[in-house]
Order: structure tokens, then sequence, then C-alpha cells
């Protein structure tokens, strides 16, 4: 599987939840299980091969600048919580994708997002994300572990990042996340 079928993917899925694309605050997301679906139709091995592209394209975003944007966004944001937020960010399209990842402060476009910034609810992580691919492969095959086997086959081979990327900053320092991110901080610290 290449990244443009990957992404296809993913565009297919978001097609099909229509309206409900973007926000993951849904009592009933339907994008975890339109994706899930869509995998199960592929067969194992691409099953497995997406989430192997799954984790290379979540640790392009695991950049410091896009975590303190994440920090803002939800109010606070762990390890786990950065995990959660690049699967979610991933379900928003290659487009969102891609600019967030060069641009954070781009986040801020988003309509799940300002609907955040004035607390009308809304959410972009998705944990579920993380297991699309493992319930696919479940349901096809009946078992996990050879599953588990192959992806622990596939990230032994992987060069992953140690550490995230960029420059960091302390998130609680509002004068610095209005300086770097000017647009999340009007909608999270000046509103």
């Amino acid at each position: 599987m290449d990244i443009d079928i990957w992404w296809g993917l993913v565009e297919r899925a978001r097609r099909a939840a229509g309206d409900r694309a973007d926000d993951r605050d849904l009592p009933d997301d339907p994008l975890p299980d339109i994706l899930t679906g869509l995998l199960y139709e592929l067969g194992a091995a691409q099953i497995i091969d997406f989430d192997r592209i799954l984790v290379e394209v979540m640790d392009t975003a695991y950049r410091y600048p896009l975590w303190n944007a994440a920090y803002l966004i939800e109010g606070g944001c762990g390890d786990d919580g950065f995990m959660d937020f690049r699967a979610g960010l991933v379900l928003q399209g290659r487009a969102v994708f891609t600019q967030a990842v060069a641009d954070p402060d781009s986040l801020a476009g988003l309509p799940v997002v300002a609907r955040m910034g004035r607390d009308e609810g809304g959410w972009i992580g998705c944990e579920g994300m993380n297991y699309v691919a493992v319930n696919a492969y479940e349901r096809l095959r009946g078992e996990r572990e050879s599953f588990d086997a192959a992806m622990e086959a596939a990230l032994r081979g992987m060069d992953r990042p140690a550490r995230a990327a960029g420059e960091s900053w302390d998130p609680e320092d509002e004068d610095e996340c209005r300086r770097r991110l000017p647009r999340l901080s009007a909608l999270f610290l000046d509103s």
C-alpha cells in the first residue's frame, strides 16, 4: 500500500461519515467504525500495512509545536493524549493533517476547534483510531496474535523518533503561546 492509497482510505471513510466526519466528540462517532469496515475488505496483509503506515504518519506529527497546540486546544495534553490527538488529526484528512504539522496554528481555522474555543463541544483526539486496523484484522481472522507479531516485526525495522522534534516551549507560558500560536491563543487564551 502506498501513501496515496492509505490517505484515500481515510478520505473514503470521511466521505461516508458525511457531516459527522470532523468531530470526534459525538456519542456515536461513525468514523472509526467506517474505516474499520473499509480495512476489513482489504485482507490481512493490507490491514497490517495500513497500521504500519499509520505509525509512520503519526510519527511525522510527533513535534513539540503541534503538541503545544494540542495542549492549548485540549486544555492540557500528556503523552497518551498527544497520541490520541495525532490519531484524530489523521481523521481530519490529508490536507488538514499536513497543514497542521507544518503550521499548528492553522488548526484555529477548523470549525471543531472554533467550537472548542467557544466551549460549545467538539473534540479532535481519537483513541479509537489507534485500534481500527487490529479490530478489522481480528474481525477478518478471528484472532489478533498474528497481527501483533506482524506489527512488532514491522516496528522493529522502523527508524522511530525517540522524542518529539522541533522547538519546545512551556505551553503554560501564555505570552510565548501568543507569540508562537497567535490564532489558537486568540481562541483559547484571549476569549
